[in-house]
């Protein structure tokens, strides 16, 4: 398996080993991942019951800079 932010070899062994980053290859890639949940730069697309067509998440609101 390759590592999803930069595609770097991991070992599916480490996945039930205590203290892993699986399924990244270290804890710089998974907290860059987190970074771009928390971003919004990933977003789970929503699907219309009533149509089955996939509609876009409502655009995060702008950050205010304090």
């Amino acid at each position: 398996m390759k590592c999803p932010i930069c595609k770097a070899p991991v070992d599916e062994g480490e996945r039930d080993r205590k203290g892993s980053f699986y399924p990244f290859c270290s804890d710089r890639c998974r907290l860059i991942d987190l970074g771009r949940w928390l971003s919004g730069r990933y977003q789970i697309p929503v699907r219309d019951e009533e149509t089955g067509e996939a509609q876009r998440p409502a655009e995060p609101p702008p950050r205010e800079d304090p």
